[in-house]
C-alpha cells in the first residue's frame, strides 16, 4: 500500500462506506427510527437466488478487502510478494513486512463482512453486538498495525500515520460503546463523522504521493510537517460538512418521497369489493329490465 494505488483503494472503499453509512443514520433519524436498518440484497441475484439474507454492507466488506489483498501480493503484474520468510538469507527471515500488515488489515475487514452475513441470516437478539464487535475488533487492529507501521519511517510518514491512527481508535471506541448502547443517535453521528474523516485523510496521504502541486512534500522541513497537522484539522471540518451535506440530501429524499407517497395514497383508493360487486349486479339488473320493457 505505499504507493498512490495502494492508498487509493482503500480510501475510495473507507469513503464509500462512510458515506453509506451516514445515509443509513440520516434517514433513521429523519424516520424517527431507533435502530438503523441495513438494507438487503434482492433475494434473487443475477438469475440465482441467495440462500441467506445478504446486506450491501457485508458484500462491500468483503468483495473490496479481498481484491485489494489480491493487489498486495500481485500488483503491479509480475510480481509475488506472497512468501513471507526467507530461507535463502539467514540474516533476513521475514520479508515483504508491509504488505503482511495491509493484508492482515484487509483480513479483518473481511472477517466483519462474515460476521454480518452470520449476524444477519440468524437476526438474533445479539446479532447487532456481533456486528458491532467484529467492526469495533476491526479498527482496534488498524490502530495497532499503523502503529507498527511507521516503524523506520520518515518524520513525515510517521506524522501522517499517527494522525490516521487517531480516528481509527477513537472510531473503535464508538463501536465498542456501541455494542451496548446501540439505539443511541448522537454515537450515531460521532462514528459517521469519524468515519469520514478517516476516509478523506485516507485519500489526502494519496495526494502525498502525486502532489497536486508538483512540489513533493519534505520530511526534513518544518513547515510542511506544521502543515500536516493543519490539513488533518481541515478534514475535520471537512468531515462534518460532508456530514451536513449528507443528511440534506436524504431530508430532500425523504420530504419528496413522503409526499410523493402521499399524493398516491389520495389519488389510488381502495375500492371495496363487496359494495362494488352489489352495485354492478343491481345496474345490471336495471339494464336487463330496461330491454325486457323496450
Amino acid at each position: 500500500m505505499g504507493t498512490f494505488e495502494g492508498h487509493l483503494l482503500p480510501g475510495l472503499g473507507l469513503l464509500m462506506y462512510a458515506i453509506y453509512y451516514s445515509s443509513l443514520m440520516s434517514l433513521a433519524l429523519l424516520r424517527k427510527q431507533r435502530m438503523l436498518k441495513h438494507p438487503l440484497l434482492p433475494r434473487k441475484l443475477l438469475g440465482c437466488r441467495l440462500f441467506l439474507p445478504v446486506s450491501y454492507e457485508a458484500v462491500v466488506k468483503v468483495a473490496i478487502p479481498a481484491f485489494a489483498t489480491v493487489c498486495e501480493y500481485y500488483y503491479p503484474l509480475g510480481v509475488n510478494r506472497l512468501k513471507m520468510i526467507d530461507w535463502k538469507d539467514p540474516r533476513r527471515l521475514f520479508v515483504f513486512k508491509d504488505n503482511w500488515e495491509h493484508v492482515t488489515m484487509f483480513g479483518f475487514f473481511i472477517l466483519s463482512g462474515i460476521a454480518d452475513i452470520v449476524s444477519q441470516a440468524q437476526r438474533a437478539p445479539w446479532s447487532v453486538k456481533l456486528e458491532r464487535a467484529a467492526e469495533a475488533l476491526t479498527f482496534y487492529v488498524v490502530a495497532l498495525l499503523m502503529i507498527s507501521h511507521i516503524e523506520n519511517k520518515s518524520v513525515l510518514e510517521i506524522r501522517v500515520h499517527l494522525l490516521f491512527v487517531l480516528p481509527a481508535f477513537l472510531l473503535a471506541l464508538m463501536l465498542t460503546v456501541e455494542i451496548w448502547v446501540p439505539d443511541n443517535a448522537p454515537l450515531w453521528v460521532l462514528k459517521c463523522w469519524m468515519g469520514l474523516v478517516l476516509s478523506t485523510w485516507m485519500l489526502q496521504i494519496c495526494e502525498m504521493y502525486i502532489p497536486f502541486t508538483g512540489q513533493p512534500w519534505r520530511a526534513d522541513n518544518p513547515t510542511d510537517l506544521a502543515f500536516v497537522t493543519i490539513f488533518f484539522c481541515w478534514h475535520l471540518v471537512l468531515g462534518v460538512t460532508l456530514l451536513i451535506a449528507i443528511y440534506g440530501l436524504c431530508s430532500l429524499w425523504h420530504h419528496h418521497y413522503s409526499s410523493w407517497t402521499k399524493t398516491l395514497g389520495a389519488r389510488y383508493q381502495r375500492c371495496l369489493t363487496e359494495s362494488s360487486r352489489e352495485e354492478l349486479e343491481k345496474l345490471n339488473a336495471e339494464a336487463v329490465a330496461q330491454d325486457g320493457g323496450v
